[in-house]
């Protein structure tokens, strides 16, 4: 379950940063990384591994028009901000430009539309350097971004705005530094990010069958059942996507599908030696925060590459939830990616906040 770690923040705008009522009837919806995102009033934040961090403003419930803020930081001294305004909305035709207004005030000075771009229902406006620190600086007085365009009327909060990038500056070393965000100072740099971690990724080899694949899990099932009969439900729905891939020449990787529901369903993943299910052992999948750690929400495994990903979503539309992915090394499964959001607003997966990325290589 996504857990809650929202630090101040104000229960009536942000009931519930990281758990939602959506969200919690997952058991296993996510696989969670240290540290989590962070709540700061009207917005969130959070770093990866690489201390690359991720500001984002939660938008509005129940508007026309969803809009947010979404600013990005790698870590060390020549890491440069990029901020990107989105708005989704349910138009035939999306703006070419849109005015914006900083508490009634005209941004950027002058008053110059703001270029979009276009993708279906997401629209994107992407800032230039120094329209960023100008809109910094800014945030710090300003209490809202008026968003404006024919059809299009949006705001964003910027409540929380300042204390969750001075918060990315404390995690990236930044603070009292000429490159800190918010806190400034006139001496000083940022230490150089941590290396990128590498994961080796071992495709799948070996032959299984689709139907001695079938009767492995079949079998595996069976087993599972004289073991926890409470385990994994047993129905024809969840039987008929039960899975088996050879892992190599000995060991095969096992799918039980636990559970199904409108949109997720949980997987248990299990690896069986010489056809031996009586000694199969669970998957442990790094960081997974489920109880049953062998337990992925959506989790599929491609054999040619060696990886399993998964996406748990919060509700339909997939606007919130969990997604990541693991690699298969040989000897175990390593964690390759993940990225969250505990807010089921309208914020697409693509800008989720990532706590943990690699370099994945294929093995030769």
């Amino acid at each position: 379950m996504i857990r809650r770690n929202v630090g101040s923040k104000r229960p009536e705008v942000l009931k519930s940063l990281l758990v939602g009522s959506a969200l919690a009837m997952l058991p296993a919806l996510a696989q969670a990384a240290s540290p989590e995102p962070k709540g700061f009033r009207d917005w969130m934040a959070g770093c990866d591994n690489l201390k690359s961090c991720t500001a984002l403003s939660v938008p509005s419930d129940a508007v026309d028009t969803t809009a947010y803020l979404r600013l990005e930081r790698p870590a060390g001294p020549d890491g440069a901000s990029k901020l990107v305004l989105r708005l989704r909305g349910e138009w035939q035709k999306p703006p070419l430009a849109v005015a914006l207004k900083l508490d009634g005030v005209a941004f950027p000075a002058g008053g110059k539309a703001m270029p979009v771009t276009a993708d279906a229902d997401l629209a994107s406006v992407a800032f230039q350097p120094a329209e960023t620190a100008a809109f910094i600086e800014a945030a710090r007085k300003a209490t809202k971004l008026s968003v404006a365009a024919p059809g299009v009327l949006a705001e964003v909060s910027l409540s929380g705005a300042v204390a969750a990038l001075l918060w990315i500056d404390e995690q990236q070393g930044r603070l009292n530094t000429p490159s800190a965000l918010i806190r400034k100072g006139s001496v000083g740099t940022a230490p150089a990010a941590p290396a990128l971690p590498v994961v080796t990724a071992k495709p799948a080899s070996g032959t299984l069958s689709e139907k001695n694949g079938k009767a492995l899990a079949t079998a595996l099932r069976k087993q599972i059942k004289q073991r926890d009969p409470d385990q994994c439900e047993d129905g024809e729905m969840t039987t008929k996507h039960d899975q088996a891939w050879p892992l190599d020449g000995k060991r095969s990787l096992v799918s039980l599908t636990c559970s199904l529901g409108a949109y997720n369903a949980s997987n248990a993943f299990w690896i069986v030696e010489n056809g031996a299910v009586a000694s199969a052992r669970p998957v442990e999948f790094p960081q997974n925060d489920d109880s049953e750690k062998n337990v992925l929400i959506n989790g599929e495994f491609e054999p040619k590459t060696g990886r399993i990903d998964y996406f748990a979503k919060g509700r339909g539309i997939g606007d919130c939830g969990a997604a990541g992915g693991y690699a298969w090394t040989g000897t175990s499964f390593a964690l390759t990616g993940f990225s969250m959001m505990g807010e089921c607003r309208g914020i697409g997966s693509d800008d989720w906040i990532t706590l943990f990325r690699s370099e994945v290589r294929t093995a030769k």
